[in-house]
Formats: C-alpha cells, structure tokens, sequence
C-alpha cells in the first residue's frame, strides 16, 4: 500500500488537499467520488507511514462485536469508536481507529472512514457496514459479520490446517536425507573404499548423490531459489493464476477439499452480503475477489455479468463445471422464488461439514502416503548402504 496526497474541487468548488492511504490510483480516486469529489491532482508519496501492518482476523472481530455492542446500547458512533482505540491491545488496530474516528467526526461516514484502511477492513467489510448505515441496522450487520468473519477465518485455518502435516513429514524427511547424505553416507563410502570390492548400482547412485550434494550443494540451492522464483512470477501472471489454479482443482482428495471450501466462501460471502442490503452486483464483484482461487473467480464474474444482462446466476456457474449440480440447483431455486440469501446460507452451512470430511479424508489417505514414502526414501537408502555388506558376507562364507 502507498501513500497519495491528492487535491479535489468539493461541489460548492472548494479545493481540498490531503493524504490517503490506498492501494493504488484508482481505489484513492473511488473513494474521492464516494465523498462526491472532483479529483485535481493525485500524486504518490514516496515514503509509507509506519505502524500500517495487517491487523489479525481475530482482533477485526473482536473490534466488529464490541462495536455492535456498544451501537446496540445506545453509545454515539465517536463515543464507541474511541472506547474501542483506548481498549484494544493491538497497537495497528488502535492507531487505524483513531483515523477512523478523525474521519467520522470531520464528517465522514464509518464506511468511508474505513475504506481507508483495507489493511484491517476489507471491501466487504465497507460495503456490509456502508449498507448497515443506509438501513439504519448498523448494530445488526456488525453482528452478523462477526459471526461471518469467524467462520470464515475457521473455514481458512482448517483448510490451511490441513497443509501443515503433509508439510512437516516432507521437512523431516528432506532433513533425514540431506543428514544421511552429508554425514552417514561418506562413512559408508571411505569403508567400501578401502574395501576394494565392487559396488551395487543402488549404492553407487546414494554414493554419487552424497558425493554431488557434498560438492555442489550451492548449484541445488541455486536451482532450487531459481525454480521457486519462476514458479511465483508465473502464477503472478494472469495466465498462470489461471492454469495452476486449475490444476489444483483437480488435484485427487485435495482438489475437493479446495472446491468445497471455495463453495462454502462463495455462499457464505454472497448470502451475507445480500441479506445485509447489498445490490447483488456488487456482492458479486466482493465475492469474486475473496474466492481465492481464479477458475472459480471467474465463474462468479461470468454470473455477475449474466445478472447485469438480465440473465440469472446459475446458469454461468453451471457452465464453469466448478459448482456441484446440487449448488446449481439449490442457487436457482434461491432465485425463483426470491429467498437467494437464505439459500445460500443453507448451502454454506451444509459445506462447512462437507469441508470437515473432506479435511478429514484427505488426512487420513496422507498419513500412509507420508509413511511408504518415508520407508521408500530413507529406509532405500539404508538398504543401498548395506547391501555391500551383505556381499562380503556371502564372499566371507
């Protein structure tokens, strides 16, 4: 994120001069025509302020519950907005509700106020609260997207979860190769040397790894940085996103735990999102950007620009063959008969416990995998270090 200092013609022609923070010139320029400001010049500072870092999930909803709270009770927005900078024990977040406060008390509405700080509050957060504010609801939305970004961030962690152990078995089994190869394997190889018999393949292909690895280790970690980088500029392109997204889903196992925890995002961030009192366009385009992966992003921009033809949603989704027919039908449905919301609501309830059977199967298949292939590795090369061995005891007899 950077810093911009823009200066625009308010509607009674005074020019204005101030600082944004912003990710880019077009979001500084969205939020100056939400404020109804002609933009005159915007140029982009060239140091960032401190103290702007992410602000965790958990703190975000601990903020959004009180907030509610304090709303519901009757507290005026300035009031309950300086209680929560005085009281939260996460310094980012308390500095940004300062800001927060400046704003609203020079005028500005809690949305606009927070649109300025997507680093705490995203584009749905705006757009549920800027609707709560329009109804007149704006204690209730705030408790519902606590409830919504709670379960949310549990669908993430469970799903991130569910990485971790395949990622430490593969860190644990690189350390016992790399410690075999470097240490166990030379002592071998000096043995069978001053042996002079001849070796098995097996042992020769351990030994030539060990010797490659002891030598070379820097070419690998060349390569290895190398192969990385490329791998992260390609899927920045857009073209990659698109082509490793895709294979991802379909991926054996954790393909589906993808495709159902992407299902259960989509409906949960939708129906949220028009419950509140969002036009469904723009629920559309919030949600498309918080699918996380692209295949079904664009799945959810093909059915918003159906929606903006006068089509229905369905039937896009239908065609990306990324939605199961049960989703499709229960979304057209939802449609027909005008209670989309509520249908949506039911679908991400239902995956949600699709996504714990999913996690849970694509453990259970893991944890075997992760054992032969252990076996395979290090106990191969075990056996490759002996079988010399072996033969000098069937020559001995």
């Amino acid at each position: 994120m950077a810093t911009f200092t823009y200066t625009a013609r308010a509607l009674n022609g005074d020019l204005r001069t101030a600082t944004i923070d912003a990710q880019s010139r077009d979001e500084v320029i969205g939020q100056l025509r939400k404020q109804r400001l002609s933009v005159v010049k915007i140029d982009e500072d060239a140091k960032k302020k401190a103290g702007r870092g992410s602000v965790p999930m958990r703190d975000v909803v601990i903020f959004t519950r009180q907030f509610s709270t304090m709303i519901n009770a009757g507290l005026p927005l300035v009031q309950a907005l300086t209680i929560l900078a005085d009281q939260t024990d996460n310094k980012a977040l308390s500095e940004i509700t300062r800001k927060v406060v400046f704003d609203v008390e020079s005028g500005h509405t809690v949305a606009d106020a927070l649109a300025k700080h997507p680093k705490a509050f995203t584009s749905l957060y705006v757009n549920m609260v800027s609707a709560g504010e329009a109804g007149g609801i704006l204690d209730t939305i705030l408790m519902r997207l606590a409830t919504f970004l709670e379960k949310n961030d549990k669908l993430v962690r469970k799903v991130k979860g569910a990485m971790i152990y395949p990622s430490v078995i593969m860190a644990v089994a690189g350390i016992a190769v790399i410690t075999l190869l470097l240490f166990v394997i030379p002592v071998f190889s000096s043995m069978f040397a001053s042996a002079g018999q001849a070796l098995p393949l097996p042992t020769r292909v351990v030994i030539g790894a060990s010797n490659f690895l002891k030598h070379y280790w820097y070419i690998l970690l060349a390569a290895g940085i190398g192969i990385w980088y490329a791998f992260k500029k390609y899927y920045a392109s857009n073209d990659g996103k698109l082509v490793i997204d895709r294979i991802m889903l379909h991926f054996p196992i954790l393909g589906d735990v993808l495709r159902k925890s992407a299902v259960s995002r989509f409906t949960r961030t939708l129906g949220t999102l028009i419950s509140s009192g969002v036009s469904i366009l723009e629920g559309l385009e919030i949600t498309a950007k918080t699918a996380g992966n692209r295949v079904i992003q664009d799945a959810i921009m093909l059915s918003r620009a159906s929606i903006a033809g006068g089509d229905t949603i369905a039937a896009p989704l239908q065609k990306s063959k990324v939605f199961p027919p049960m989703v499709i039908s229960m979304i057209s449905v939802g449609e027909q008969t005008g209670g989309l919301d509520e249908m949506l609501t039911k679908i991400a309830e239902f995956y949600d416990d699709e996504v714990d059977a999913a996690v849970s199967n694509l453990l259970s298949l893991l944890e075997p995998v992760m054992i032969v292939f252990l076996g395979v590795i290090v106990g191969g090369m075990v056996v490759a270090m002996y079988l010399p061995i072996f033969n000098m005891i069937d020559a001995v007899q």
